[in-house]
């Protein structure tokens, strides 16, 4: 379980060019008041948790990779709320694996050394969109129960019962359009943005999770 290979985001690249984007907020004043409840500020070590509960599903994580040098911008930057290109000091990546021993995608999180302010992941799905359908449920519901927080089904964000119901719509609308990316947004969810791109990168499909504090 050692292999490591490395996809550069395109999350939030999609904003500039033609992209289906939509929204869902949270903000009322019952996610306000729910919101010291369900606080969860992850750090890195969450990155653990997140390995435990994947093996479940036989998806495999290999160990975490620094990176620092010039490259981090391509494994971990984000766009803002204002459409401003954000970068971190501090990056970790990891490769996600199949029973199979073949790599997947990547989880990545950054932010400085003291903690990380966003976390991604990267599912390569090929020859079709829903190729890696059960891969892509498993690592982005734990991603949100672990970072976010395991409220979902009691919060219902944007209207969707699960995790699983947001992503299924994403997809139903992404196989409507004729773009190329397409990316879903919730925000106030534990204080936390969530947004869900889907892009064609010509030969395969990109599916992309990022949570931002």
């Amino acid at each position: 379980m050692n292999k490591l290979i490395l996809i550069s985001i395109l999350i939030g690249l999609s904003i500039i060019g033609a992209a289906s984007i939509v929204v869902f907020s949270e903000d009322s004043l019952e996610s306000q008041i729910q919101k010291t409840v369900y606080e969860n500020d992850f750090t890195f070590y969450d990155v653990e948790k997140i390995k435990k509960s994947l093996e479940g599903k036989n998806i495999f994580m290999s160990t975490p990779v620094a990176i620092t040098d010039h490259t981090v911008s391509q494994y971990c930057t984000y766009f803002d709320s204002k459409n401003e290109q954000k970068t971190v000091e501090y990056c970790t990546t990891t490769a996600l694996l199949n029973s199979d021993d073949q790599t997947i995608g990547n989880l990545n999180m950054g932010g400085t050394t003291d903690g990380p302010v966003m976390a991604l992941a990267i599912i390569d799905a090929s020859p079709f969109l829903n190729s890696r359908y059960d891969e892509v449920n498993s690592v982005f519901e734990i991603m949100v129960e672990t970072l976010v927080c395991d409220c979902w089904e009691q919060r219902q964000p944007g209207g969707f019962d699960t995790v699983k119901s947001w992503i299924d719509a994403a997809s139903e609308k992404y196989e409507k359009s004729s773009q190329t990316t397409m990316k879903s947004e919730i925000t106030g969810l534990d204080n936390k943005r969530l947004i869900l791109e889907i892009t064609s990168s010509g030969e395969s499909y990109l599916w992309t999770l990022l949570v931002l504090k």
